[in-house]
């Protein structure tokens, strides 16, 4: 497994009051946030990465042979997304009119972005890379972010309208951009030039640092439209957390009894995908969302 795919995959009680109030909601309010598990049937690990404006989850899993597959899931349904001749598919952005966004390993054991759209398949390589790991997310428009490598490290990478620009925080020895909201606000994570790990987001060309207060590492995996962020930190002990940024306060998110928690997206609706770890050892998908009647909280 390559480095750049491990960094993703390193990855108590949540404190719903607290996230009541960040949200929005009432303490008293009936409808407090929920935690629901994603798992694809017949999967050793599931991933959910993104979860769009109407709902929709889009992630990967891995098969009993180890085999990685991306998929959709929509009203309840999974739909297990493949690029064709691949050996490995992921997918880990998807905007409110369905395109698909992720990386696929092909048969020469070369990464690569993806675009899907309807049916149709359309690789995402920076153009010069080594290898284009990922097309992370992408947006309403079209602006679609990512990852891609050269021989001595990787880049964020923003493609508009066609055209490729680098995003490398300054300092950065490694970058990747994982979000992108409709007016273009950009977060990602980098590697400094000392090794320190840092969220960051790239808003009307400046960067800023987002870092948990406290934490060994932090990493930024989503934002959306109000300016919510989401990721994942590492406290003393070496255990994964995911987080909530909202209005400059930070909230943890812990799937309950899970040895780990990272949060990947988060919707204009304030529904938060993300990843646990089990005491089964295994890797799962979760959704915490506030409406009672999606049908996804009846798997919890």
């Amino acid at each position: 497994m390559k480095t750049t795919t491990k960094k993703l995959w390193r990855l108590g009680i949540l404190t719903l009051v607290a996230l009541n109030l960040l949200l929005g909601v009432s303490p008293a309010a009936p409808n407090e946030p929920t935690f629901a598990t994603i798992d694809v049937p017949g999967a050793t690990d599931t991933f959910a990465f993104e979860i769009n404006s109407v709902g929709e989850i889009a992630g990967w899993y891995f098969d009993a042979d180890g085999v990685g597959h991306g998929y959709r899931l929509s009203n309840g349904l999974f739909t297990t997304i493949d690029v064709p001749g691949s050996v490995n598919t992921f997918s880990s952005g998807m905007n409110p009119a369905g395109q698909i966004t992720g990386g696929y390993t092909d048969a020469e054991n070369v990464d690569h972005g993806y675009l899907k759209s309807g049916d149709t398949f359309t690789p995402i390589d920076v153009p010069g890379a080594v290898s284009t790991p990922e097309a992370s997310m992408i947006n309403p428009a079209g602006d679609i972010v990512g990852v891609y490598c050269d021989n001595d490290t990787c880049h964020g990478f923003l493609r508009s309208k066609g055209v490729f620009s680098n995003i490398d925080p300054p300092d950065s020895a490694f970058a990747w951009c994982t979000g992108i909201t409709p007016s273009g606000e950009i977060v990602g994570f980098y590697f400094d030039t000392k090794n320190a790990e840092h969220g960051f987001l790239l808003d009307k060309g400046g960067f800023s640092n987002i870092d948990v207060p406290g934490a060994s590492w932090t990493d930024v995996f989503g934002n959306n439209a109000r300016g919510d962020i989401v990721g994942a930190y590492g406290d003393s002990n070496g255990t994964t957390h995911g987080f909530l940024l909202h209005g400059g306060l930070f909230t943890t998110i812990d799937f309950p009894g899970a040895l780990g928690t990272s949060a990947f997206s988060i919707n204009p609706a304030g529904d938060i995908v993300g990843l646990y770890t089990g005491d089964d050892g295994h890797l799962h998908g979760y959704l915490l969302s506030r409406k009672q009647d999606n049908p996804l909280l009846s798997k919890k």
